[in-house]
């Protein structure tokens, strides 16, 4: 399982808000961008959602500028990780055709369960052709879960308790 790009800098970008040495303070897209070496362009897309998720506030305004909206104790990394993940597809049988004339499954931002699967093949709409009798998919089922549930183990608080160590690369 590889986590896109987008939720690793989602990750940094709470990071970077929850040990900046004063918290209180705004913080701006730039300074994270640059902190990290990463496109501003494409940080300013995952602040907006992370934003509309409810995880940053963000100040508009002259002297405005972005900070956590709740502690870091909060902030579940499994919760946050299902949230902005576009999908769990671990294997091609895992993906969940979109018929526009019904709900999205994936609006939940929830692994796809072996129940809905079995009913995508039943539809024919995926093209393994063992893909009905496969016991693998149970396998990578399995291992998805487990990985979902490690994460909502942890939450911001956890892995920022090297706060000092941390705050010396990222506010040199």
């Amino acid at each position: 399982m590889r986590l896109t790009n987008y939720s690793d800098y989602a990750l940094r970008s709470l990071i970077y808000l929850a040990v900046k040495p004063e918290p209180h303070l705004l913080a701006n897209i730039s300074d994270i961008a640059d902190s990290y070496h990463i496109s501003k362009s494409h940080l300013t897309k995952i602040i907006h959602q992370l934003g509309q998720l409810g995880y940053i506030e963000s100040i508009r305004g002259k002297n405005g500028g972005i900070r956590l909206a709740c502690a870091p104790r909060d902030i579940n990394l499994g919760v946050l990780i299902k949230q902005i993940e576009p999908d769990f597809d671990l294997v091609e049988c895992f993906a969940t055709p979109v018929n526009v004339n019904e709900r999205n499954p994936r609006s939940t931002g929830l692994p796809i369960t072996l129940i809905d699967e079995v009913e995508n093949q039943k539809a024919k709409t995926v093209g393994c052709v063992i893909s009905p009798v496969c016991q693998l998919k149970g396998v990578f089922f399995e291992a998805l879960t487990a990985f979902i549930t490690v994460l909502e183990g942890y939450t911001l608080a956890d892995i920022i308790d090297n706060q000092e160590e941390l705050s010396q690369f990222l506010f040199l």
